[in-house]
């Protein structure tokens, strides 16, 4: 059985309260049960931290064991070299997904610190993006 995690980082947390307009109405919880039901031959585990060295720290504890990572780090995306260098660090591939299509939005979104120590990048999907990010490992 595959272990894979996902990681949400900054404001993730009020998915489906937040810029309905961006992000929908689905809050992640709800969203993460219907994962489970989805791949039930997929040890799935969800892990969300507003800040920056918890995520790091994250990435450190899983990133030697687990099959792969689903990483939405929200805004750290676009400004964190430190969590670049810890995808960098551990050895489980890592895909960075994206609610929105961060290439329609501000110019600062257009550029991730991630994308190139992750395997792939997928945004633009709403939710479904974590769907593709699972499916990537699978």
């Amino acid at each position: 059985m595959k272990k894979i995690m996902i990681i949400n980082g900054p404001n993730l947390n009020l998915l489906g309260v937040r810029e309905k307009n961006i992000y929908g109405n689905q809050d992640f919880a709800s969203f993460f049960e219907e994962l489970k039901a989805q791949y039930t031959d997929v040890d799935l585990s969800y892990f969300q931290s507003n800040h920056e060295g918890e995520i790091i720290d994250k990435l450190h504890e899983i990133g030697f064991t687990y099959d792969g990572v689903v990483l939405n780090a929200g805004a750290y995306t676009h400004t964190s070299l430190a969590i670049g260098d810890a995808i960098a660090g551990i050895t489980t591939p890592v895909v960075e997904v994206h609610i929105s299509n961060v290439h329609k939005r501000e110019a600062f979104r257009h550029h991730s610190y991630l994308a190139p120590n992750c395997t792939g990048v997928i945004c633009g999907f709403g939710l479904q993006s974590y769907t593709l990010g699972i499916a990537s490992f699978l």
